[in-house]
Parts: C-alpha cells; sequence; structure tokens
C-alpha cells in the first residue's frame, strides 16, 4: 500500500512537472513569435512565420526546430486528456504486481507522443510548401479568408456526428479498461501508438483549426486545450460535444461574412 502510493506521488510529482515546464516554454514561445510580425497577404490576413525558416537555415535545422516546438506544444496541450489514460493502464498492469510500473508507464507516454511527433513531421513540409504556394500565386491568397471560415464550419458540424461520438467513446473504451495488462515493454509501447492514434483521430477537428487560425496564437491554443480536455473528460459528452460544435458553426459563419465584408 505505502509502495503503491509513493509510486502514485511520484507519477503525478513527473506529470506536474512536464506540464507546467511545457507550459512555460509553449508560452514564451508564443509571446517570442507574437512579437514577430506576420507577412500581410491579399485577402487581409497575415502568413505566420511558423512556417518560414530562418535566414541561413536549412530544411533539417527547419524541421527539427519545428518538432521540438510542436511537441513541446503537444504536451501542453494533450497531457489533460492523457493522465486518465496512464492511470488506467497502471491500473491495469499493477494487478500484475509489476515491478517496472513507471518505467512501462514511459513506454505509454514515448508511444502516445511518438504519433504525434509523426504528425508533426507531416504537418511542416505541407504548411511550408501550401505558404509556398500562397506567396507565388497572390489570387489563392485571397480564398484564404473564407477557406478558413469554411473550415471552422465545418468542424463545428463535425462535432455533432456520430462519428465524433464513437471516437471519444474509443478513448475511454481502449483496451484495458477494468482488464488485466501484460506487463512487459513491447504491450507498453503499443499501447502508447494506439492511445496517440485514437487521440489524433478524436482531436484532427480541433487542432486543424488552430494550425489555420494560428499555432503559436496563446489564446487559441488555450481554447483548443480546454476544449478537448472537456469533450474528453466531461460525464455529458454530448452535451460538451454539441456546445463545442455550436460555437465553431457560429465562429465559422462569423469568419465567413466578416471575409465577405458584412462586418
Amino acid at each position: 500500500m505505502t509502495s503503491d502510493r509513493n509510486a502514485l506521488q511520484t507519477f503525478w510529482g513527473i506529470i506536474a512537472l512536464l506540464f507546467i515546464a511545457s507550459a512555460v516554454i509553449t508560452i514564451v514561445w508564443c509571446t517570442s513569435m507574437s512579437a514577430m510580425e506576420e507577412m500581410p497577404m491579399p485577402g487581409g490576413w497575415g502568413m505566420s512565420m511558423t512556417w518560414m525558416p530562418m535566414s541561413g537555415q536549412s530544411g533539417f535545422d527547419a524541421t527539427a526546430s519545428f518538432l521540438v516546438m510542436w511537441d513541446v506544444m503537444m504536451l501542453t496541450m494533450m497531457i489533460p486528456c492523457l493522465v486518465p489514460m496512464l492511470l488506467r493502464y497502471r491500473q491495469a498492469v499493477q494487478r500484475t504486481s509489476a515491478p517496472r510500473l513507471g518505467w512501462l508507464t514511459a513506454l505509454v507516454g514515448l508511444g502516445y507522443f511518438l504519433v504525434w511527433t509523426i504528425i508533426g513531421l507531416i504537418v511542416f513540409p505541407v504548411g511550408v510548401e501550401l505558404n509556398a504556394i500562397l506567396m507565388q500565386h497572390k489570387e489563392l491568397s485571397l480564398v484564404v479568408p473564407v477557406a478558413t471560415g469554411i473550415l471552422v464550419l465545418a468542424v463545428g458540424s463535425l462535432q455533432f456526428t456520430n462519428w465524433k461520438l464513437q471516437q471519444l467513446t474509443c478513448c475511454r473504451e481502449l483496451p484495458f479498461r477494468g482488464q488485466t495488462a501484460p506487463d512487459d515493454a513491447c504491450t507498453a509501447l503499443k499501447h502508447g501508438l494506439r492511445l496517440g492514434i485514437q487521440c489524433s483521430r478524436c482531436s484532427a477537428g480541433l487542432m486543424s483549426i488552430l494550425l489555420v487560425m494560428g499555432m503559436m496564437n496563446l489564446f487559441g491554443m488555450a481554447v483548443i486545450t480546454v476544449a478537448i480536455t472537456f469533450e474528453r473528460l466531461a460525464p455529458a459528452r454530448k452535451w460538451v460535444t454539441g456546445t463545442i460544435g455550436a460555437i465553431g458553426i457560429g465562429a465559422g459563419f462569423f469568419l465567413i461574412a466578416q471575409a465577405a465584408g458584412i462586418f
């Protein structure tokens, strides 16, 4: 009992340190990025410096810098959702009296964030290429504000679908809920990968809003983090997803109207 309690206290201590450290670093980066002027584009919007490599920076260095920033940001945003799943895994492993519970938990977390790292590897070159196209074809940038509004509207509508509710249910009912988990490293890593894939699918819509609205926008990041956490953990998830969806639909219509010059 005492050793279990000490192990749990250690777990919470590490989680708290990771969250605080990543949040502080994210805030510092967002603040420094906001101090950099965006590139004005036709259509009345600004291109973020996130997708523009620094002068003299190689493609590898730019990708590595982005991944570090992306991973720290994911730590900040996803730890609140990941903790209940890690606790569920620890309870399942403890039924086998696993002596390596801490390391196995770390492997689950590693697998989870490995998925997000791979997503970052895909997002960065796509973002760079897309912004390069917009810079070369100025006429395309005129439709960006309207396209952004349509995307937000679509994500808001997605919140009302059965598919979205199924993804949330899967996140809550992933393997080992109320079961015994094998206490080996391979199973732990695979479980983390499975968690990451499911979580990324569930969060894809809301994360896409953050990407198009400005990845280093601190207010937007906080709003999306709260939305993802509440829809994942709140008991009345259908009511929560519906509320988030309604807000998204309203914001989408507002952005489209704003782009059309109505506001």
